[in-house]
């Protein structure tokens, strides 16, 4: 193995502890949702802004993300996101404390902006580490250390609330230590081997990466890339397509009364990771990420409608389906929505993350139609989310290849 591929390894392997870091912080949440109601004494309705306190801070810190990554690069700018992650992670053992909910909440926010700025960093970075074409496949592999450590912070902490009787309370010590860890991490990382990377056309300086990437540096905005504003389209119905698959089966397991439904989430989780493994293996050189992205929009609109139309005994297990189905929707949407962005690369990133405010309202569509209908004639709202992304694989990612042909037929 020569220098150039030990250092590709090591990135690799440094950006997947990041990953599942970042899972784990993401999947810590569900640790309050169970008892904060009674822990800070709200309604039903306000318990819920635990998640709505994480995902608005996707959409309020996504542009600064972008600023604080042109300021000092993506190494960096992952060290500052530990230190926010560790900030949140603080100041929620002195909400316990205090019973301030409102403090809890901003806590919440907290971690959120570092999950932020660390989401849009090291996808970018994975993104444009190695070749274009196979970005997806690079992605897949970061999804299943993001997915497992995502499902094993909620498989840990519900087996903690199960054997023992949590109080908010006993959150104080448990967050000050991650606290202290989630510093040490982010130093280490400071001091770790990282090299910092550019995508094309994002150094200005360099004349031959200008005329690389020559689409995205005659743009004077980043609001000026179809491709990448309907990309943040593509993302948000993703990220709430996937939240769907994550977050319904337990309850639909439970509505049919059907043994241990806690336990079901971790079929739709499981099929997450077989379709990251099928990226792995089949892209690049199998197909082409644009080709798997059409596939997987296909797949959730053929599931979609057998998880309406079929018993109720038997649609359940089509759910876990949609997980396979929404595997690659991420590692697909995000390199074809940065690519050609040139010096505008770290904004496009930014404006991607905000992408992920999808998360918390399309499970509230969701939840509303599942309240005045049923809870399986509900995935019907899954329905326009994949026919949005078929439509990005298909036409609203191209856009530009149209724009750099017109341009080049003007120039002759």
């Amino acid at each position: 193995m020569d220098t150039r591929q030990k250092t590709f390894v090591l990135s690799m392997t440094i950006i997947g502890s990041m990953f599942a870091i970042l899972g784990f912080s993401i999947g810590i949440n569900a640790f309050f949702i169970p008892f904060v109601k009674d822990a800070f004494n709200i309604t039903t309705t306000m318990s819920y802004l635990v998640m709505t306190a994480t995902f608005s801070a996707y959409v309020v810190f996504g542009p600064p993300s972008g600023a604080i990554l042109n300021k000092i690069g993506y190494k960096d700018g992952m060290v500052v996101a530990f230190i926010l992650i560790a900030i949140g992670f603080f100041l929620i053992a002195p909400a316990a404390r205090i019973a301030s909910f409102a403090l809890f909440l901003l806590a919440l926010f907290v971690n959120g902006m570092g999950q932020t700025l660390l989401t849009g960093a090291v996808n970018t970075y994975v993104s444009i580490l190695g070749p274009e074409e196979s970005a997806a496949s690079r992605i897949s592999l970061m999804g299943i250390c993001h997915k497992v450590f995502y499902a094993g912070a909620s498989l840990i902490l519900a087996i903690f609330m199960d054997l023992v009787n949590v109080q908010i309370e006993d959150a104080i010590v448990p967050f000050y230590i991650m606290s202290g860890i989630l510093v040490v991490i982010g130093v280490l990382y400071y001091f770790s081997p990282l090299p910092e990377v550019k995508a094309k056309g994002e150094d200005e300086s360099d004349d031959e990466e200008l005329m690389s990437s020559s689409y995205g540096n005659t743009k004077t905005g980043v609001l000026q890339f179809p491709h990448l504003l309907l990309g943040v389209l593509a993302i948000f119905f993703d990220v709430g397509l996937e939240q769907i698959a994550l977050g319904t089966i337990n309850d639909y397991a439970t509505i049919l009364h059907l043994p241990s439904p806690g336990q079901y989430v971790w079929m739709s989780a499981g099929g997450m990771v077989i379709g990251y493994l099928l990226g792995i293996a089949f892209i690049p050189n199998v197909l082409k990420q644009r080709t798997v992205l059409i596939l997987s929009a296909l797949l959730g609109v053929a599931t979609t409608i057998i998880i309406v139309t079929v018993s109720a005994s038997i649609s359940i297990y089509f759910v876990a389906v949609l997980g396979l189905a929404n595997a690659m929707l991420w590692p697909a949407i995000w390199p074809l929505a940065i690519a050609e962005l040139g010096k505008f690369t770290k904004q496009g990133s930014s404006l991607l993350v905000m992408g992920l405010i999808g998360g918390a309202i399309i499970p509230l569509v969701f939840g509303y139609v599942a309240d005045v209908a049923s809870h399986q004639v509900a995935y019907w709202v899954c329905i326009p989310s994949y026919v949005y992304i078929l439509y990005y694989a298909i036409w609203g990612s191209k856009i530009r290849i149209q724009t750099i042909s017109d341009t080049n037929l003007a120039s002759k």
